[in-house]
């Protein structure tokens, strides 16, 4: 597995942080070790890492692995209420973060020291999960997914492999480690032995920029609102000699603007993929081979390595015909154990076996490429981060809102049929959830039109909002 083979790299150098801190496989093996020599050996322990692009994060996250512990990725900057819920609902172990005067640290790591509850917990955790992650990033939800050493390597090594990944590689953090897009690009270039230049700096900030050229970065990963933002910061004039490789998921990217990138990383000799994925699956799914990026740019392409994809219809049926919709289906040995809202769930198994039903609507053509088309669920995703718009709407009810809640990829629409208290709904939003405002459109209506059985319409709703 990734972390237990740290060593086969150990005198390469592993990461380079924005402080100028440099450290080896080596040392980075031994730090982990060390971390994890603070845990309770005679049982399997859960661990809250609040996490950022830092070294710190890394040992953490890497010690808990190697020592058959399970973490759970979280934000080191999620809001106060969202935080002490988690803890209730998981009542984890430990806790590694930023230390500070009040904290009583067992174990510290430059900046972060580790904390104990203080009390053994009486609860077993399943022996195969490793890892807990978000499904729904910034909005804070308790639902995670139970992912497994199994899951984790399996996706790395296919990651690496139609990536051509190769210890040359210096991949910059322009996502964060605790979604599972940024650790995907952590655990491949871990697997194959590469530098990986840590930064929690936006990727439309210059000081990003000059730690990239500084440390000729290879390549970055974005989501469709990082693109969009980058042809705005003038990425297409940017002399950036290093760069090799560009990857793009967590949502659809516009298909003018998907062709766009395309076409100038064809100019350039930068290699553009448009990949597909979903946190259950560890992170990939599928990815658009290079030879038809500009062909086929609408496309989510084709199953990553060990992967296969297929389409299921509404009774059950297996598509087997170019152009008509089913619900992609993927199988694969990243596939999630199943999903946890408690700590309860943490004794479970594995309840996928294999198989997840996306919950996307697709198509493929005569090429065997794949194509979405929609969503089962209400779902849209917000700078990568899938959320719930049920989960907001009811919550902007109970604070005394009208409203009904839509949108697509990246824009969040909220239509209130009280116009005076759209700022009051845009904050309640940008507070509970931590969006950025530009993400949230408020809207005037007369009225929310709902079926006979009560249920909204929200085709009529929003069918003027156009991705």
């Amino acid at each position: 597995m990734i972390y237990d083979r740290l060593e086969n790299f150990a005198s390469d150098l592993a990461v380079v942080d924005q402080g100028g801190g440099r450290y080896t496989y080596g040392q980075l093996a031994e730090a982990a070790d060390a971390f994890a020599a603070n845990l309770d050996h005679g049982r399997k322990n859960l661990v809250f890492i609040l996490c950022a692009n830092n070294f710190e994060s890394l040992v953490a996250y890497v010690g808990t692995l190697r020592s058959d512990n399970t973490a759970a990725l979280i934000a080191a900057n999620t809001n106060s209420e969202l935080l002490s819920n988690l803890h209730n609902l998981y009542r984890p172990d430990y806790v590694w973060r930023r230390k500070t005067d009040d904290g009583k640290f067992i174990h510290s790591c430059l900046s972060y020291g580790l904390e104990t509850s203080g009390v053994r917990r009486d609860r077993s955790i399943h022996p195969d999960i490793a890892l807990l992650l978000s499904t729904s990033g910034s909005t804070g939800s308790p639902k995670m997914v139970r992912l497994t050493k199994r899951n984790l390597d399996s996706n790395a090594a296919s990651i690496a492999e139609y990536l051509k990944l190769d210890a040359t590689e210096r991949p910059i953090t322009s996502l964060p480690m605790h979604y599972s897009y940024g650790l995907s690009v952590v655990n491949s270039h871990l697997k194959v032995g590469a530098t990986i230049l840590l930064t929690d700096d936006s990727i439309v900030t210059r000081p990003f920029w000059d730690f990239f050229q500084a440390q000729s970065a290879t390549s970055f990963a974005g989501v469709p609102y990082t693109y969009e933002m980058l042809r705005r910061f003038g990425l297409y004039d940017m002399p950036l000699p290093s760069l090799r490789t560009m990857t793009q998921a967590g949502g659809k990217l516009t298909p003018k603007y998907a062709l766009e990138m395309a076409e100038f990383a064809a100019r350039k000799a930068i290699d553009f993929f448009i990949m597909y994925g979903q946190t259950e699956a560890t992170a990939r799914i599928s990815y658009l081979p290079l030879r038809d990026n500009r062909e086929k740019y609408r496309s989510i392409g084709l199953a990553i390595p060990g992967g296969r994809l297929s389409l299921i219809d509404a009774q059950g049926e297996t598509v087997t015909t170019p152009g008509v919709d089913g619900e992609l289906v993927y199988n694969g040995p990243n596939v999630m154990l199943g999903y946890a809202e408690h700590e309860n769930d943490l004794v479970r198994g594995d309840e996928l076996k294999g198989e997840l039903r996306t919950g996307d609507i697709a198509q493929f053509d005569s090429d065997g490429y794949f194509y979405i088309t929609g969503r089962r669920k209400r779902f849209i995703k917000l700078f990568g981060n899938r959320v719930n718009l049920d989960e907001i709407e009811h919550y902007l009810k109970a604070e005394g809102f009208s409203c009904a809640c839509g949108g697509t990829d990246d824009l969040l629409c909220v239509a209130i049929t009280d116009l005076d208290r759209a700022a009051d709904a845009r904050g309640a939003i940008t507070r509970k959830f931590g969006f950025h405002h530009s993400a949230v459109k408020v809207m005037e209506v007369d009225e929310i039109p709902k079926s006979s059985s009560g249920k909204i319409q929200y085709e009529q709703v929003f069918k003027t909002v156009s991705p």
